[in-house]
């Protein structure tokens, strides 16, 4: 069962420096290098721009942030425009003053912005203090169109801490969407690795495949690489710092992984999306047609909690 419309996807695994226009001018390096072999849709990893700054608090680093569209998508832009491919991106958005997203911006081939979406689950854990800088995403989850060289592909994109829940990655496939990317940056406390290492990264790994086999897509986990201490020109935050697993993956519509990287170098990883597996492997494991529609209302509560309150 041939279908015309596949297309290859890209994921860029880098590592990044304490310079953000390096670090900039290296990832279009690698999405030009994507494109030359042979992607369509190329994803960076979360906040590819800087080193992970979340890992303290600062104010300075606000001025980090930037509008939308702004600098980075107006280069991102060109380089779409040039290259022929769409881009996944993701950037520290100033939405207004005091106002600030993790959001990831989807750019078709011809430079225009295809889609915004703003990271809806922001975690607070130690060295992961995204509270402090972002707000929750106020989009909503989505799928939207890029152009390819064989006609329409429709991906989603969601962020990082997005990846735990399956909320997310339904509420994207049903509208659609034939890839989840998650651009992410998430690594090792130095001190736990040894102990719990190997358990987190197969959690991460596991939830995700989970998203490809209940929704019958595929799933692009794109994480940077490398130990950081949110070195940002010579701003870098105390203590041991964060060693960002790499290990960035592609899980096809049945969760076999087709594509991984290491974890400890920079990688691009290319993987043709096969919409004909995708038909076959829903056809024989029909989740969306079972999906008992008539008795999810409580999803949206916190917790059914049927104990009585006191008082």
């Amino acid at each position: 069962m041939a279908n015309a419309r596949n297309y290859k996807i890209g994921l860029v695994q880098m590592s990044m420096g304490p310079d953000p226009d390096a670090n900039f001018a290296a990832a279009l390096a690698h999405i030009r290098e994507a494109a030359r072999r042979g992607a369509n849709v190329v994803c960076l990893p979360e906040l590819f721009r800087t080193q992970y700054f979340c890992q303290r608090e600062d104010l300075r680093l606000f001025d980090l942030a930037e509008a939308i569209p702004g600098p980075s998508t107006e280069k991102l832009a060109a380089v779409a425009r040039e290259a022929g491919v769409a881009i996944v991106a993701s950037l520290f958005e100033r939405r207004a003053a005091g106002l600030y997203h993790n959001t990831a911006v989807t750019l078709d081939a011809d430079g225009s912005m295809a889609g915004v979406y703003r990271k809806m689950h922001i975690p607070d854990d130690p060295l992961y203090y995204e509270k402090y800088y972002f707000a929750p995403g106020d989009l909503g989850f989505q799928a939207v169109d890029t152009s390819t060289a064989t006609g329409i592909a429709r991906i989603g994109t969601l962020v990082c801490w997005d990846q735990w829940y399956p909320e997310g990655a339904r509420l994207t496939a049903l509208q659609g969407a034939e890839v989840l990317f998650y651009p992410t940056a998430i690594g090792w406390h130095p001190a736990e690795k040894q102990e719990f290492g190997t358990a987190q990264y197969e959690a991460w790994q596991t939830i995700q495949r989970a998203h490809a086999i209940a929704n019958g897509v595929y799933v692009a986990a794109v994480n940077r690489v490398g130990h950081e201490n949110g070195d940002i020109l010579g701003n870098r935050a105390d203590g041991p710092g964060l060693e960002f697993w790499g290990g960035s993956f592609v899980a096809d519509p049945f969760g076999r992984i087709v594509a991984r990287a290491a974890h400890d170098a920079e990688e691009i990883l290319i993987v043709e999306i096969d919409l004909a597996l995708m038909e076959e492997t829903r056809r024989n494991w029909p989740f969306l047609r079972d999906r008992r529609i008539d008795a999810y209302a409580g999803i949206n509560r916190r917790f059914l909690d049927q104990r009585a309150i006191p008082g």
